[in-house]
């Protein structure tokens, strides 16, 4: 089994769920008492989120090209970045280190093209839904046409996660919210919505769309388990 490395806390909500899901697959695959063999260096949110809100991409890419390293130096195989929107420096944290990065957005894309998909709704952070890095990976790699919600609703999206998911607060009016916004990407002609913020599986689940949910936080802790068991 490889060592996974996990660069965390963006936000701790979602790391924790990564850190379940990864050892419940582990142990589902391979039975007994045993679980995954991974190492975390988490983050303080409250620093990446100020420097993502300043537009400060260079320093971002330092502090994860630090956590990469210490990962590196503590023994980890690869690297899992446990978010979606700092994938915005996969590059710099690529070059950074001798390891191999698990891009989330990869399997994330093999399985809507398994499902037989290619016009697929994204949602996310601002920075998600409105850079290149991950829409344009989508498309330039896997083929698929990425659509995104409407302007206000992007805002609505985005304010959700920053206000209420990162901090554990799950509200009913938030998840009529999202069903909403989803509802219209639907009516646009998307066959499948990606939840491309490792937080927004934990406001809403297929019950809330009318298409399948890809859960980007499951669909990449899935792959690393993957990847620690084939690999080596």
């Amino acid at each position: 089994m490889q060592t996974i490395g996990l660069i965390g806390g963006m936000s701790w909500e979602s790391s924790a769920e990564y850190y379940r899901i990864i050892n419940q697959e582990a142990n589902r695959r391979l039975g007994g008492v045993r679980s995954a063999q991974c190492l975390m260096y988490s983050v303080d949110f409250e620093d990446i989120k100020r420097m993502q809100h300043e537009g400060d991409w260079d320093s971002l890419a330092q502090a994860m090209q630090e956590a990469a390293s210490r990962l590196e130096r503590g023994g980890a195989d690869f690297i899992v970045l446990c978010t979606n929107t700092m994938h915005r420096v996969a590059n710099a944290i690529s070059s950074a280190v001798s390891l191999p990065l698990l891009h989330i957005a990869d399997p994330t894309a093999d399985r809507i093209r398994a499902a037989g998909f290619n016009r697929i709704g994204l949602l996310g952070t601002a920075f998600t839904m409105e850079q290149d890095f991950y829409k344009g990976r989508l498309h330039e790699r896997h083929g698929l046409d990425v659509i995104v919600p409407d302007e206000e609703d992007r805002r609505i999206v985005h304010e959700i996660i920053y206000k209420e998911l990162v901090l554990g607060v799950i509200k009913p009016e938030s998840r009529h919210a999202y069903r909403d916004i989803i509802a219209r990407l639907i009516e646009r002609g998307a066959q499948g919505i990606i939840l491309g913020c490792t937080e927004i599986m934990l406001l809403v689940s297929d019950e809330d769309s009318a298409v399948p949910l890809f859960d980007t936080t499951t669909i990449h802790a899935v792959a690393a388990v993957d990847r620690a068991l084939t690999v080596g």
